[in-house]
């Protein structure tokens, strides 16, 4: 692995992703809302690949599978965010930590956008890793094929689970309904846990070849924030009281998936 150009693809995705979230920031001041940092998370991953994919010196054909799988990924899920938040108003995740911190702009940088950034590129350090590592040999093509597997299988999830809810809330016969079919009747974060495994198959991908099998922290704090951070956990809190959550939470696995009961 060659060190200056392995700094220069961190480099070029740590600047990048600070023009995306200081450009969303000026936007969320225009919009008067913090919400919109939320459509710019997969992008700012597609920026990091682009910049691995160019700068990078490692095999190009695992460069251009990396950023081809990650663009897939965060388009579809930024496209998602766009129209799930267009139109609606604050996210009360954000209103609630601002309530707590106080309602200035240098705390919305410090507490949401710099904190996003910072995830993102850490997050994102098996596609920095790869695109500077060295050639697949032998059997190690096998964690390319499991990790395109297992990116598949999350890619489904979480695009499937998300069109489903969709679907189900834009009924106005289910209003006040708790949403119990599909993936949904599997687990009751099909949309995380594609999530998780979107991430863990990229892992198993950088882990082909030296040194990315030493990013596996990346993959790791992904699944904490989704089940223990931001994610699962919070949105359980925010269900509980709702009526027939109980019971769904009964019969429905957490996150990982199970046939219903």
């Amino acid at each position: 692995m060659n060190t200056s150009t392995a700094l220069l693809v961190s480099g070029t995705a740590a600047l990048a992703l600070a023009l995306l979230h200081i450009a969303t920031f000026a936007l969320a001041r225009r919009l008067g809302r913090y919400n919109v940092v939320d459509v710019v998370w997969g992008l700012g991953f597609v920026l990091v690949a682009l910049c691995a994919a160019v700068f990078g010196d490692g095999p190009a054909s695992r460069r251009a599978l990396l950023l081809i799988l990650v663009s897939v990924w965060g388009i579809r899920l930024s496209l998602h965010m766009f129209r799930r938040t267009s139109g609606h108003g604050e996210d009360p995740r954000y209103t609630a930590l601002l309530d707590r911190h106080g309602h200035t702009p240098g705390v919305a940088v410090r507490r949401i956008f710099l904190t996003q950034g910072l995830a993102q590129w850490f997050i994102s350090l098996p596609i920095q890793v790869s695109a500077v590592a060295g050639p697949v040999r032998g059997v190690a093509w096998i964690a390319i094929a499991a990790g395109v597997l297992v990116w598949l299988t999350g890619f489904v999830f979480e695009a499937v689970g998300d069109r489903q809810l969709a679907r189900f809330r834009a009924d106005p016969r289910n209003r006040g309904v708790i949403m119990d079919r599909g993936l949904w009747s599997w687990t009751r974060h099909p949309n995380y846990f594609g999530d998780a495994c979107v991430w863990w198959g990229l892992w198993l991908i950088a882990a082909s070849a030296w040194p990315g099998p030493l990013t596996v922290l990346s993959p790791l704090l992904m699944t904490y924030v989704l089940v223990r951070g931001t994610g699962a956990r919070m949105l359980e809190q925010a269900m509980r009281d709702r009526p027939g959550y109980r019971e769904y939470q009964r019969r429905t696995a957490y996150f990982l998936p199970r046939p219903p009961r």
